[in-house]
């Protein structure tokens, strides 16, 4: 059997001191297999920020330990984090952090000018991202000339254009309307069924609902972890211009 992508033991998270103390994670034990969708909920307070920060090695927890596609994460240095990080890790994030007055394929091909990538191979690499989620027609829009739901698509091909073990998505449509949460959504339902590990934060329970896995944090710890039945996604077509016209249920 494969190693697990992410291998979590006993997470722990201290703040402060006294009196002032706050136990952010206070034993969080979690393992994410190859290939698997999990979606991390919980409300403000609970755990997940923090948790997310740990998880994409922004952060280190106060106890416990961290292994990232069996990489020990508490014995790197700073520059062995950084590229952790970059290679092992590809981040979406709520506010899309793509660069103004730039195109789309240029913010794709970013992390692969950070990684040392020729640009002809940054290029041919960027545009087969863009083809994934589907926007090869507006590789050279830059993100004033996008909507909401097309610039966190062009973030998820930057965040996939490393070919990394993980896909970290710190509540990723929380910036969205419906309509291009739909469309995110279903680009994420694409990559988990190609085989992508995919570790989503959230407090919405119809993104959390599209995951394998649903964990459920309160007060910094695990109350709930579910293997859940996938989502029946509506037929081709079956739209009307912005609104779907098909009721999604589980099965």
């Amino acid at each position: 059997m494969s190693r697990p992508v992410l291998d979590v033991r006993d997470l722990r998270k201290i703040y402060g001191a006294g009196e002032a103390t706050v136990h952010a994670l206070a034993g969080v034990t979690l393992s994410v297999e190859r290939g698997d969708y999990v979606a991390i909920m919980g409300s403000s307070g609970s755990g997940k920020s923090t948790l997310m920060n740990i998880l994409g090695a922004l952060d280190i927890p106060s106890s416990g330990s961290y292994h990232l596609d069996g990489v020990d994460v508490s014995k790197l240095g700073d520059r062995q984090l950084a590229l952790a990080r970059n290679r092992l890790i590809g981040f979406i994030f709520q506010a899309f952090n793509l660069i103004p007055r730039t195109s789309a394929v240029a913010n794709v091909e970013l992390p692969l000018a950070y990684a040392g990538v020729k640009p002809k191979e940054r290029r041919r690499r960027a545009m087969a991202a863009l083809e994934v989620v589907g926007l090869v027609d507006r590789a050279r829009h830059e993100p004033n000339q996008l909507s909401g739901g097309q610039q966190q698509r062009v973030a998820v091909a930057r965040a996939l254009v490393t070919e990394p073990a993980l896909l970290l998505a710190d509540e990723p449509t929380g910036n969205l309307d419906s309509h291009s949460t739909h469309d995110v959504l279903n680009v994420f339902d694409q990559l988990s069924a190609s085989g992508r590990t995919i570790v989503l934060i959230t407090h919405e329970p119809e993104v959390g609902d599209r995951a394998k896995r649903l964990i459920r944090l309160v007060d910094g710890r695990i109350v709930s972890d579910v293997r859940q039945s996938p989502i029946e996604q509506p037929p081709a077509g079956l739209t009307t211009g912005r609104h779907h016209v098909w009721a999604g249920r589980r099965a």
